[in-house]
């Protein structure tokens, strides 16, 4: 798969180019188009659904536009590390890279519940979407920082990291991130988004602002 960016930073709109007979998944709510003959599978419903997305005899394309208006980043897996992905960022990825909720890295953070991130590993290319711009944290051995969790698109599992409550005896929730932050501690890196998607929708109720605006 190769993946072509374009509209960026603020609109990214990614093209996934496909080889002859060859499949990517996708966030079934990103596809704005693809070339005529694509198959499309959507397997689940709601948050779960992934499109299976299959090339024909001589190739072909799909066009994925994220949700909510900002970059895009693209990571690609060696087959050595994960990365610890938000479920709202994952945009798409090769047939060849598995996401495992139930991974050893999930369980560490979330004790066995479904939490709001995805485990990515393999080997092959991982699309990412944040909502705003994107800042790339990187930490050196030792070096530590905190994260809201509202802001945390994906990191590197080489990274130790915990996450907490934000404001003791607060709201909090493991299957949005509500109310968390992460401590990190590296060596790894960060992917962050300048605006959070949770405060962003608190901030249009607050004024008064409904998707029916």
């Amino acid at each position: 798969m190769q993946v072509r960016t374009r509209h960026t930073p603020t609109f990214g709109v990614a093209r996934l180019v496909l080889a002859p007979g060859e499949m990517v998944l996708v966030d079934p709510m990103t596809i704005a188009a693809t070339s005529y003959g694509l198959a499309v599978e959507v397997k689940g419903a709601g948050a779960k659904a992934v499109a299976l997305c299959t090339a024909g005899a001589e190739g072909g394309w799909l066009d994925a536009a994220p949700v909510l208006p900002g970059d895009l980043h693209l990571v690609e897996l060696d087959g050595k590390n994960g990365w610890c992905v938000s479920r709202h960022g994952w945009v798409a990825s090769s047939s060849t890279v598995a996401m495992n909720p139930e991974s050893p890295p999930m369980k560490a953070l979330f004790g066995g519940a479904e939490g709001f991130l995805n485990y990515a590993h393999g080997q092959g290319a991982v699309v990412l979407a944040c909502c705003g711009a994107l800042d790339l944290v990187t930490l050196a051995v030792g070096e530590a920082v905190t994260i809201s969790s509202d802001h945390v698109v994906a990191f590197a599992d080489t990274l130790q990291c915990r996450l907490r409550p934000s404001v003791p005896d607060g709201v909090q929730s493991i299957h949005t991130g509500e109310g968390l932050v992460f401590d990190f501690a590296g060596p790894g890196a960060v992917i962050t988004q300048t605006r959070g998607p949770r405060r962003l929708s608190t901030w249009l109720r607050a004024n008064g602002v409904s998707s029916r605006s």
